[in-house]
């Protein structure tokens, strides 16, 4: 199982070259076995996105999500409690943004590794609060 921050599931969905062949494979391996999980922060934060015009979906945005979600393999992940409790709670220093900090706070919660390119959450990986993979490999 893996959890993948927003990014990784747009470039996934939409086959981004910025999305490594390492990352690929890791996100299919996970399809076909127990799951790729998506924050449900996830869906909020590309409707961000696409509201600010930084984000461009091809169609509606709730029909692309509900698209993405009902791919093989993907699981939407709860915003239960203790997850909620953690995002606030991280262990170490990272910065206050709340999609980031659920999503982390969801890999951790679920024991899972977070498939990300964001080198912010790359290195709060590092300082070993969070199992991360680098999805540009």
């Amino acid at each position: 199982m893996i959890v993948v921050d927003t990014h990784v599931l747009i470039w996934a969905v939409e086959d981004d070259p910025r999305l490594g062949d390492e990352a690929r494979r890791t996100i299919a391996a996970a399809q076909a076995g127990s799951g790729v999980h998506v924050s449900a922060i996830t869906p909020w934060e590309i409707a961000m996105l696409t509201h600010k015009g930084r984000l461009s979906l091809g169609r509606e945005t709730g029909a692309w999500i509900d698209a993405a979600l009902g791919l093989s393999g993907i699981r939407l992940a709860p915003i239960v409690p203790a997850v909620a409790i953690d995002s606030v709670r991280l262990p170490g220093v990272f910065h206050a943004d709340p999609a980031d900090r659920l999503i982390i706070a969801t890999a951790r919660h679920g024991g899972f590794p977070l498939l990300t390119a964001d080198q912010a959450i790359l290195a709060y990986g590092a300082s070993g609060h969070v199992a991360v993979l680098d999805a540009a490999r």
